[in-house]
């Protein structure tokens, strides 16, 4: 049991704060692993995506070895009419390098050709969807955890890229929607256009 200690010199020293509680000490910070912050970014953008699968009522397989794309969400529904489940395949980027509410109706984004060249093919038999997390550049801000809900910290943004054009000799800058806001409405919504014959 913890015991609160008064205050050297008595009520002299706590009227100095007009009799309310002492500062705050501030906690010193955690002793955080030595792993790489890019290897780390890459498992929280995963926890987001299962976050967002899971609410969704998605189930997620991942390809090994990766030839380029990251997951397969799969959704099953009796509404769907081309299958009775509907899979997408989701490339994941994480960057901190993008301020939170980015301003204007989309935001700039640098993918490598070759990357761009996979995401962009048309026609496909399976769609693919490209998701781009911004996250705080400190890892001390990218989660809180409360007794109602774990916030993670900042946003995901996803858009589909196919038929998109290579301009860059190495490296092309696409435009991510701002509106397009990933979590588990906008893939139940994603699933049901692709379940329905349509596109992302």
């Amino acid at each position: 049991m913890a015991l609160a200690q008064p205050n050297p010199g008595g009520p002299a020293r706590a009227g100095k704060h007009g009799g309310g509680p002492p500062p705050q000490r501030t906690a010193p910070p955690p002793l955080r692993g030595t792993l790489a912050t890019t290897a780390c970014m890459e498992t929280l953008q995963v926890g987001y995506l299962h976050a967002v699968a899971a609410a969704a009522g998605c189930s997620l397989s991942q390809p090994f070895p990766d030839n380029g794309i990251d997951w397969h969400v799969s959704h099953g529904a009796p509404d769907h009419t081309v299958d009775d489940e509907v899979t997408v395949k989701v490339q994941l980027k994480c960057t901190y390098q993008i301020p939170p509410h980015p301003p204007g109706a989309s935001f700039a984004f640098t993918l490598d050709n070759a990357h761009l060249v996979k995401l962009a093919r048309t026609p496909v038999s399976v769609h693919k969807i490209l998701v781009v997390m911004l996250v705080p550049r400190s890892q001390d801000d990218w989660l809180r955890a409360g007794h109602e809900r774990l916030d993670l910290r900042h946003c995901c943004y996803w858009t589909n890229l196919a038929g998109h054009a290579v301009t860059g000799r190495h490296r092309t800058t696409v435009r991510i929607p701002t509106s397009r806001i990933f979590d588990d409405r906008a893939l139940c919504e994603i699933m049901a256009r692709v379940g329905a014959g349509g596109r992302p």
